[in-house]
């Protein structure tokens, strides 16, 4: 798609514009205490200021996937990189709840379009030995970039503000632009049109799903909902010769293990994300900042474990690497949740944060590899956005789950420890996803 420099800046843009979308989830759950303190928010409102960036960059990335495939990688992502910094300016101004709400839902259709486009761009720039490099980098990225962006978030909220981080996304933003307008050949897509009635039933079938768990009113009704739907939805992907979700991406073994597997393994880590940062907070007394310094042991061993990935993925294969790591970030996780104040932060949390940090590493990569594996050109986008619906939607049903666990004990303590209990339960059903299905599929296509 585009040729190749002697400075690789095509995977610059790639890795850049995915940091910018984990590094916004990172800030609000360091900042979660600070800006529930500024805007005057309950814990409900609170968790809404998270959950609507989940419910709309869920419910868009199957559009934001497929119009990369339909009208061009480049024209699209520059589209998203506008709606993101924009977004952003607007969190970063935000003055009350519905503001704050409405502007973090704003930047998920944003973020909605440049996670899938930046995945289809790199499995179209790169093959071979360098693909699996690549994936190995971009898969990397997203624990390591949730990791670091929470000693940064903590950073803002301590010494500066919240908003900051939001604030620094614009710039960050116009850089993108300018180096996809250089950097990125202008490709013209594909001949067809848009499925907008997949695009509509998706939107409201999976936002109504994740708020039939995190609502508070008619959850049933709504759950109802969306049932019916997702069921238009899977009925007209089933007709329609212009897919936005083409079901023949769920005929491969492999990849319905990714699909499952991730969606259960972000839902255990991103309930883990959010509610680790409050413990520390509230029970040890850490600053925000200081909450951010904690999850070094996981982000440092995370590196060094992430940069063996592509090594390692050559000698125990992809399915392998998976089954361990997933293994590792379950034992990571029932260990922690053992925790107690007497029993401490170093033993309590930080031991178990190095287990779980070696076992993200060997995990990310190896789900996005198998989430887009065997998948034709023309279906690059389509590929990428299902893996990034799984690690979107998982994530806010699995937090919601999470959060709902804790709230069913009074103390903070018993409700944390049956939270990170359940992560680890998602996390060994997520384990049995790749034992039966992405390994055996990996053997099937060699």
């Amino acid at each position: 798609m585009a040729k190749q420099k002697r400075f690789d800046w095509i995977l610059l843009v790639i890795l850049m514009s995915y940091f910018m979308i984990l590094l916004d989830n990172s800030i609000i759950f360091t900042g979660m205490v600070k800006i529930s303190q500024d805007l005057n928010l309950n814990q409900a409102t609170l968790s809404w200021v998270s959950s609507a960036y989940s419910l709309t960059f869920g419910g868009f990335l199957l559009l934001g996937g497929r119009a990369g495939d339909l009208f061009g990688r480049r024209r699209v992502f520059e589209i998203g990189l506008v709606i993101f910094g924009l977004g952003s300016l607007l969190v970063g101004l935000a003055v009350n709840a519905p503001m704050i709400i409405a502007s973090r839902a704003f930047q998920g259709i944003g973020s909605a379009i440049l996670a899938p486009t930046t995945l289809a761009i790199l499995m179209d720039t790169y093959k071979g030995a360098e693909r699996v490099k690549a994936i190995a980098y971009y898969g990397a990225m997203a624990g390591i970039g949730a990791s670091v962006s929470l000693v940064i978030g903590g950073v803002f909220a301590s010494l500066l503000t919240w908003r900051v981080g939001f604030f620094m996304n614009v710039p960050i933003s116009i850089w993108m632009f300018y180096l996809a307008t250089k950097q990125l050949n202008r490709d013209n897509g594909q001949t067809g049109k848009l499925d907008w009635l997949g695009t509509f039933s998706s939107l409201i079938g999976m936002s109504a799903l994740v708020y039939s768990i995190i609502g508070d009113w008619a959850k049933l009704s709504v759950f109802l909902l969306a049932i019916l739907f997702l069921g238009i939805f899977i009925y007209q992907e089933h007709r329609t010769g212009q897919p936005i979700m083409p079901l023949r991406l769920f005929t491969d073994r492999e990849r319905i293990g990714a699909y499952i597997g991730r969606f259960l393994y972000l839902g255990a880590m991103m309930g883990f994300w959010f509610i680790t940062p409050q413990l520390m907070q509230n029970q040890l007394g850490f600053s925000a900042l200081m909450a951010g310094v904690a999850f070094f042991p996981l982000t440092i061993v995370n590196f060094i474990v992430a940069l063996q990935v592509a090594r390692l993925t050559a000698k125990w294969g992809n399915g392998g690497l998976l089954v361990i790591g997933i293994a590792l970030t379950a034992i990571g996780m029932i260990w922690m949740s053992r925790f107690t104040p007497a029993v401490g932060y170093w033993w309590g949390i930080a031991a178990p944060m190095v287990i779980v940090g070696i076992g993200q590493g060997f995990s990310l990569s190896p789900f996005t590899a198998a989430g887009v594996a065997h998948t034709r050109g023309t279906d690059a986008g389509a590929a990428s956005g299902v893996v990034n619906v799984m690690h979107q939607i998982g994530g806010s049903v699995g937090l919601s789950i999470l959060v709902t666990v804790q709230g069913l004990f009074t103390g903070q303590v018993a409700g944390f420890q049956h939270a990170i209990l359940m992560g680890g339960a998602l996390l060994i059903l997520a384990l049995l996803a790749a034992i039966f299905l992405i390994v055996p599929g990996e053997r099937q296509s060699k």
